[in-house]
């Protein structure tokens, strides 16, 4: 069933249409981008009033400053900030716009479809490293930098999906990434998990990682490929193919590609190729690690 076409009443298309191109011209300007994450904030959670009085040196609550400083990212921290191997001055960037990102789905605006799916395309190609065309990205993603993360022309990516770039991500054309699905590109070791490995995750053009599913770092789905329903990708998903389960198996072609797909019993079907795709990672000579688990790894005698 196709899809029907809804625009918005002309004043309300006016009105979303200047504010995103307001807040597009300022973050490709050379205005600091921390200031302007904290403005579009302030007005989109309607707290100009408050802030106003805060900055002329006015009493506010001890709450209500906790709220106001709360809309600067500079006043807040997220799971990626701790991370290791991150590269400083860029994250520096990524993490403002990832803070516009999070906040704008916490206001009322983000339930308004018409409005939200261009907000956060427009975000999109300032946050991620490229970002396509026709791009539908729904409420409450969240990715780890969003700079390591490469997306094609007319994606869609649903409610509450995780986009973790910690490595490398790759969402090729068309691609679609239904509700509650994990794409990872990172991965503990068994013994010690302050040990991390990254790696290059990708969904190729066509690709459908349907409801809930999870695809492990170093994975590649393929060319036109189904992963089904929380399914868990551990190795490669030959494109056309149509994998289910945990660990994930290809189970059927789609039909119509049979002539052009792997066989489904042909050898290094589902094969495990993470290794080819692993990143190596540099730290500082001077790094001091921090083990926040601070346990005995050794095993008994």
């Amino acid at each position: 069933m196709t899809k029907r076409h809804v625009s918005l009443p002309e004043d309300a298309e006016a009105g979303l249409e200047a504010f995103i191109e307001e807040v597009d011209q300022r973050l490709s300007s050379d205005e600091d981008t921390c200031s302007v994450v904290e403005d579009v904030l302030v007005d989109l959670h309607g707290d100009r009033d408050a802030y106003e009085r805060w900055q002329a040196g006015e009493d506010v609550s001890p709450a209500e400053r906790v709220r106001l400083q709360g809309y600067d990212p500079c006043n807040s921290t997220l799971e990626s900030e701790y991370y290791a191997e991150k590269d400083e001055e860029t994250f520096r960037e990524s993490k403002h716009l990832q803070w516009l990102w999070r906040q704008f789905d916490a206001t009322p605006m983000a339930d308004n479809v018409e409005f939200a799916l261009r907000f956060r395309q427009m975000l999109g190609e300032h946050l991620f490293d490229e970002c396509g065309e026709n791009c539908r990205f729904f409420k409450g993603i969240s990715v780890t930098y969003g700079h390591n993360i490469s997306v094609g022309d007319n994606v869609v990516i649903h409610d509450d999906v995780h986009l973790d770039d910690r490595g490398k991500l790759t969402i090729g054309d068309r691609v679609s990434i239904s509700d509650g699905v994990h794409l990872y590109s990172h991965d503990h070791d068994l013994v010690d998990q302050t040990q991390v490995d990254n790696f290059h995750t990708i969904v190729e053009d066509d690709a459908r990682v349907t409801y809930d599913a999870m695809v492990r770092a170093g994975c590649r789905v393929g060319e036109n490929a189904v992963v089904g329903a929380r399914s868990v990708v551990q190795g490669d998903i030959p494109d056309h193919h149509v994998a289910v389960g945990t660990p994930a198996t290809s189970v059927k072609i789609k039909p119509g590609w049979e002539e052009v797909a792997t066989p489904l019993d042909a050898e290094g079907v589902n094969a495990n190729r993470q290794d080819e795709r692993r990143i190596e990672r540099d730290l500082p000579d001077d790094f001091e690690p921090f083990d926040e688990f601070q346990r005995d790894l050794e095993p008994p005698n």
